[in-house]
């Protein structure tokens, strides 16, 4: 029977790092050697007849093992390792207190929490998540508001888009699951705490460009401050809130406020829901958490003409035009009357208001008319992401497509 060299028979473990040390300081030479010449079987043969005999493995001593280095100090690592996530308490009760599924590890928990100004490497902190729910976030958004409310205008629209998903609200919404923030990031801190470097105060903050829209050559013309931007314009060169993008070039915020680093855990949050329990689960916690918050859209209303406008609405619509009329009045003569106007198209009611006078009342009845056709919401709304690969068992419903606002 032919004899194996016990190199040769070692090499067969799948993990080499495992693999006992049986050479002694003068052997790797040869082995190195001799894996350089594996058709040399003379040299094979020697190799074989020349080493030692092998030991079991019961009987190798601790100094027969490789060396292994020492792990770094805690207090020289920027953000806690991914070790320390499975002994953290608080990361524990964040998981659970917002029912995250058990898909969602720990560790991935924990890097949600470390911005990018805490701890620059990429693969340790939430830049690349956060970009992915930020994408979400403003998907499942706009979604949301286009079907539920089809006639919104365009900037009620960014408004409406930004209440939900915009720095502040964000950051409300990660004050109320109970996140905590560092003074200061460092490896020896909890994993479970928010880590970021703070902005002193007082001091200005200018949020870094974003590398998913690299600067283009045709930049907005109308950069001055005293020149006014159209609507067209925050669709074409504006962010998904509507408002203006950084100037790409400048450098990385060093420091960010409490309310960036706590918007970026929001959306590194979705995105690694996203990531590790679909595209299902990502969807229901945005709308339990974000969409189901209470909105005012009436408040975001500002007509400056009203009255032209509910008059190019009907005219555009096809409707009689509309006509104010007097429903009821009282203190004509005193010093705080009070006075009801209704706008009326043929035998239809469009909108009632009250005010101080008869022009008063006569706007708020056209304002209110035409926040009653803006506001219009149709029954059962399908949204397109809560269908989208029959995953969600929901049937397709087509959603109704305005013809836009009124233009004056």
């Amino acid at each position: 029977m032919k004899r194996i060299p016990i190199q040769r028979w070692g090499s067969q473990f799948p993990f080499p790092r495992a693999r006992p040390r049986l050479a002694c300081a003068s052997q790797p030479l040869h082995h190195h050697r001799h894996l350089q010449q594996p058709h040399n079987h003379r040299r094979q043969s020697t190799l074989a007849t020349n080493s030692p005999p092998p030991q079991p493995f019961d009987n190798l001593s601790a100094s027969d093992e490789s060396p292994q280095t020492a792990p770094p100090p805690l207090e020289s690592l920027p953000s806690p390792p991914s070790s320390a996530a499975l002994t953290s308490a608080k990361l524990s009760a964040l998981h659970a207190r917002l029912s995250l599924p058990p898909r969602l590890p720990l560790q991935t928990l924990a890097r949600a929490l470390v911005h990018p100004s805490a701890d620059p490497d990429p693969a340790f902190n939430n830049a690349a998540l956060a970009r992915l729910g930020a994408n979400l976030l403003g998907y499942y958004t706009t979604e949301h508001l286009l079907c539920h409310y089809p006639r919104l205008p365009v900037s009620v629209l960014y408004a409406a888009i930004s209440a939900y998903i915009g720095p502040t609200a964000l950051a409300t919404i990660a004050r109320e699951w109970g996140v905590e923030a560092a003074a200061e990031p460092g490896g020896e801190l909890d994993p479970g705490l928010l880590q970021f470097r703070r902005l002193p105060a007082g001091s200005p903050y200018r949020p870094p460009p974003s590398s998913s829209s690299p600067p283009s050559p045709n930049s907005r013309p109308n950069t001055r401050s005293n020149w006014r931007r159209g609507t067209a314009s925050r669709i074409i060169h504006d962010d998904q809130l509507g408002a203006p993008k950084p100037t790409p070039g400048g450098p990385a915020a060093a420091a960010v406020p409490l309310e960036a680093a706590a918007e970026s855990f929001v959306k590194a949050l979705l995105g690694a829901l996203y990531l590790h329990a679909g595209r299902l689960r990502a969807h229901r916690f945005c709308a339990a958490h974000v969409l189901s918050r209470s909105l005012g859209l009436a408040s975001l209303f500002d007509f400056r003409t009203p009255t032209r406008d509910l008059s190019r609405l009907c005219a555009r619509e096809g409707f009689e035009p509309p006509v104010a009329r007097l429903v009821s009045e009282t203190g004509r003569l005193s010093r705080h009357p009070v006075f009801v106007v209704a706008v009326y198209s043929g035998g239809d009611k469009l909108g009632e208001g009250a005010g101080a006078s008869l022009d008063e009342a006569r706007v708020r009845a056209a304002a209110a008319a035409l926040k009653a056709w803006y506001l219009y919401r149709p029954l059962d709304v399908v949204v397109p992401s809560a269908v989208e690969g029959g995953v969600g068992g929901v049937e397709w419903k087509p959603n109704v497509v305005d013809v836009g606002e009124v233009v004056v």
